[in-house]
């Protein structure tokens, strides 16, 4: 294990916020150098706030990636994003993740798509809850590498006249690049105090959820256009085994007998394909043998059930 530096020692939380498929989990797991948190193309992918720890210097970041903040519909919307509010509330500073590219086609009027006026609307729906609950925030313009220089500087200034922001920070997640500006920022801006995790812990994420969250991520992957939000995965058996293997039983939750049908395939050919992909990157992510079985359950209201969602961290009103 490696030990905490002498001297004075820095540590605080980082809450990154923004709008759905801004990046936000892209962000965390570059800025760590490992998977903390779950990434696909669908939006609303993160549910709740994942902790992913990061060392620079004498500082420990502690990167909350909070769930999109959108306009919610459900009850369980609601709770990502009153989640995702809490984070931002609690945390030493606040990151503003925006999907550049997605709101310069809004702003100049040049080929918006609909999901573009989407992300635009959330940006402006975060700009409004800043000033109301009297926050400040840096901003991280993310995917610089798909707009040109001059579109870049238009959006910086027109973020800074909102008068909600210490920062601009231009960075693309995915290409890895202007991350360690972003980073030696964050690392200053941390109080001073004792590190909370140890120098080698990369993430704060119970193992059980993590595995869940694995498998929640290939379900998603491989059904994403027939079951796109429908589903949750619960983690309910974790034995350990004397040769150092580990036995995980999980439950995929689904509201319909039409959407069990659709997660175990013909011949239970889809479940068994994603029970193989994530038992593949649990092995990885562990560095040990795991043994994964997976069964579906219709619980028409898992997405309102207190006790379920409170696995995660959510409340629901």
């Amino acid at each position: 294990m490696t030990e905490q530096p002498s001297g004075i020692t820095r540590c605080g939380f980082a809450a990154i916020i923004g709008a759905p498929n801004a990046g936000k989990s892209t962000l965390v797991n570059a800025l760590v150098g490992s998977k903390v948190t779950i990434v696909t193309h669908k939006v609303q992918t993160t549910r709740f706030n994942v902790r992913g720890v990061v060392l620079e210097a004498q500082s420990q970041i502690v990167l909350v990636d909070t769930p999109g903040i959108f306009t919610p519909k459900r009850a369980l919307d609601r709770a990502m994003v009153q989640a995702a509010w809490n984070g931002a509330a609690e945390a030493d500073v606040i990151v503003h993740l925006v999907d550049a590219p997605a709101y310069a086609r809004v702003l100049t009027e040049q080929g918006a798509k609909p999901q573009d006026k989407n992300a635009f609307k959330y940006v402006e729906r975060i700009i409004d809850g800043l000033k109301k609950h009297e926050l400040r925030a840096d901003l991280a313009l993310n995917k610089i590498d798909l707009l040109p220089k001059e579109h870049l500087l238009q959006l910086a200034k027109h973020f800074e006249n909102t008068g909600c922001y210490d920062k601009i920070f231009m960075v693309s997640a995915g290409k890895k690049s202007g991350l360690e500006t972003l980073k030696a920022s964050l690392a200053a801006a941390m109080p001073d105090g004792p590190w909370h995790y140890p120098a080698d812990q990369i993430a704060d994420l119970p193992s059980r959820l993590l595995a869940a969250e694995v498998t929640r991520e290939k379900l998603m992957l491989r059904v994403h256009e027939e079951l796109p939000y429908a589903a949750s995965v619960e983690t309910e058996t974790w034995e350990e085994h004397r040769n150092g293997a580990v036995r995980i039983g999980q439950v995929i939750f689904v509201q319909r007998e039409s959407q069990r049908k659709i997660v175990l395939g013909k011949g239970g050919q889809v479940i068994k394909a994603i029970g193989a992909a994530s038992r593949q990157e649990l092995s990885r992510m562990f560095d040990r043998k795991v043994h994964l079985f997976l069964h579906v359950k219709v619980q028409e209201n898992w997405s309102r059930d207190r006790s379920h969602l409170a696995l995660f961290g959510l409340e629901l009103e």
